[in-house]
């Protein structure tokens, strides 16, 4: 019997195929379909039987391909049979109904109540002001970014899009984000992908992002090169120049698009040859330490015509983001912004456990970024952007709560191209033709239909944390604060978040913090190197 379930399968198409072929002969013609199809899984299952690769399919010929079909199809049944709608992740169903919703225009309001527990420690809130404001008295929803060092300051939306780059995803992708943005007044982060013909072509706000591949403007040695960033940097549509130090998805990790997906576009767009592996390096060769850093920042922000100059990173050793604060204070350079992203991740594919053990997520990382600006005197002159799965206006209010002037999104923009979160990214067979350079799958994603959906789902959101300011009694949501925003310690207990983490005064840093763990990260910082100064235990 053991041998019959596992043969069963293949001896059974074997006698269809007989019979079948037998029948044609005898009966029907049209009994040639038949067995010309049982023929061939006959075929199938006696590779199964003798190839070497898979014993699965060796004990089970023919039968046994049924796992690798049902791992296919694994997320849409989970996502549409199996999965309540709080259980999917990254993103839950709730969460993908609202990108959805809103980015179509549809009724987007929840009835019956939360599903939510309202008593574990999934629900968070904000506390509402028994004296709401009318919403006319609600201020615009942007903040300019530039300091005094800047010539060009920029007046960004509050919600963005993230870095997401011409490679990751694919052209009409690019099209219709960049198109979104330009209807709906807010910026597109390039990516480290550089800035392709398709973040140009409809001419919205880009925020130029700089990896340490510095795609786009590099030498045949993979070096910086000035005069390439120079002519591209001083386009009017590229706003701001974004260095970037680490990314959520992979922290301190560098990336390798392989030579097979780099096609001819992607190799003009990056500055690299056909033919080989376009690798993008762990760290950075135009700069080693705080100084050098920030004097490269300087000479970026002189040859784009004086644009706001900032970094994006994702928080790993918080002496690090102490050293760049003290290397601000010595040479006087000053960046215009920073960027936290979070360890949640985002759209790039990473090693499982660089996506599951490295790197802070976003709430610790901006308390750790905020404390070290406000404590160093500088978050007047530095704004504060928070990147990492943010996708509603409580998101972004929570950003702004903890110290973030603006917030990007990166996946909840995908969702509102076409992104059914099947997981295929890196795979090259993304369904919905988002993250994917297949010509035929693009087809599927129509720019101008696509483009309409991200401008109404960046507006209905940022509408609605319009209403979530007003109904707090706040102008606007920059004067929201950490004791805003409870947090349920355990079924009995709520607390607010300005008694969970440490939020630290003005100055404190540079004049002597009394907070142990910030004044130890501090004395460890050196403005000459990211290495700490002293390794003391415990911090």
């Amino acid at each position: 019997m053991g041998v019959l379930r596992r043969f069963g399968c293949w001896i059974a198409s074997i006698l269809l195929f007989a019979g079948s072929a037998w029948l044609a002969a005898a009966i029907s013609v049209y009994f040639i379909i038949f067995s010309v199809v049982f023929g061939l899984l006959a075929l199938v299952g006696l590779y199964d039987a003798l190839q070497v690769r898979h014993s699965l399919r060796r004990n089970y010929p023919l039968i046994g391909r049924v796992r690798w079909i049902m791992e296919d199809l694994r997320p849409y049944l989970r996502q549409y049979i199996v999965e309540g709608n709080l259980a999917g992740r990254p993103y839950n169903r709730n969460q993908r109904s609202l990108v959805y919703a809103r980015s179509k225009s549809a009724e987007d309001f929840h009835p019956f109540g939360t599903d939510l527990d309202v008593y574990s420690s999934e629900y968070e809130f904000i506390s509402q002001s028994i004296a709401p404001l009318p919403e006319e008295q609600i201020k615009q929803m942007r903040t300019t970014i530039g300091n005094s060092q800047c010539k060009q300051p920029y007046s960004a939306s509050l919600l963005n899009i993230s870095a997401m780059s011409f490679g990751a995803l694919g052209a009409r992708a690019i099209e219709a984000l960049n198109l979104g943005a330009k209807m709906g007044n807010f910026y597109h982060d390039t990516g480290e992908g550089s800035v392709s013909p398709y973040h140009e072509k409809h001419g919205g706000d880009l925020v130029w992002e700089l990896g340490t591949g510095y795609f786009g403007c590099r030498d045949s040695k993979g070096n910086f090169d000035k005069k390439q960033f120079q002519d591209k940097a001083q386009s009017d549509q590229i706003k701001m120049i974004e260095i970037k130090l680490s990314q959520g998805a992979k922290p301190g990790h560098g990336g390798v698009l392989p030579k097979e997906k780099v096609t001819a576009e992607i190799a003009a767009t990056r500055h690299v040859p056909m033919g080989e592996d376009c690798v993008s390096p762990s760290y950075h060769t135009a700069f080693s330490t705080p100084t050098e850093m920030l004097e490269w920042a300087a000479e970026l922000r002189e040859l784009s015509g004086g644009k706001p100059i900032g970094a994006k990173l994702c928080v790993g050793q918080p002496h690090e983001v102490m050293a760049m604060m003290k290397a601000m204070l010595e040479t006087g350079i000053i960046f215009d912004f920073l960027v936290v992203d979070g360890a949640e991740g985002g759209t790039g594919a990473a090693p499982v456990e660089f996506s599951n053990h490295l790197g802070m997520p976003l709430r610790e990382g901006l308390v750790t970024v905020r404390n070290a600006l406000v404590g160093s005197g500088l978050k007047d002159q530095v704004k504060l952007g928070a990147s990492g799965k943010v996708a509603s206006a409580f998101d972004i209010a929570s950003n702004c709560a903890l110290g973030a002037d603006w917030s990007n999104a990166a996946r909840a923009f995908m969702f509102s191209v076409g992104c059914v979160m099947a997981k295929r990214c890196n795979t090259d067979t993304c369904p919905s033709g988002v993250a994917t350079q297949n010509k035929s799958r693009q087809r599927g994603l129509v720019v101008k239909d696509k483009a309409l959906r991200v401008a109404d789902f960046h507006g209905r959101t940022i509408d609605t944390l319009r209403q979530f300011s007003a109904a707090c009694g706040v102008q606007h949501p920059h004067e929201l604060t950490p004791r805003h925003i409870y947090y349920r310690e355990d079924p009995v207990q709520v607390t607010t978040l300005d008694r969970v983490h440490v939020f630290l005064d003005q100055g404190e840093l540079a004049a002597g913090s009394a907070h142990e763990r910030y004044a130890n990260w501090w004395d460890m910082a050196s403005a000459s190197s990211f290495a700490p100064v002293t390794a003391k235990r415990g911090v």
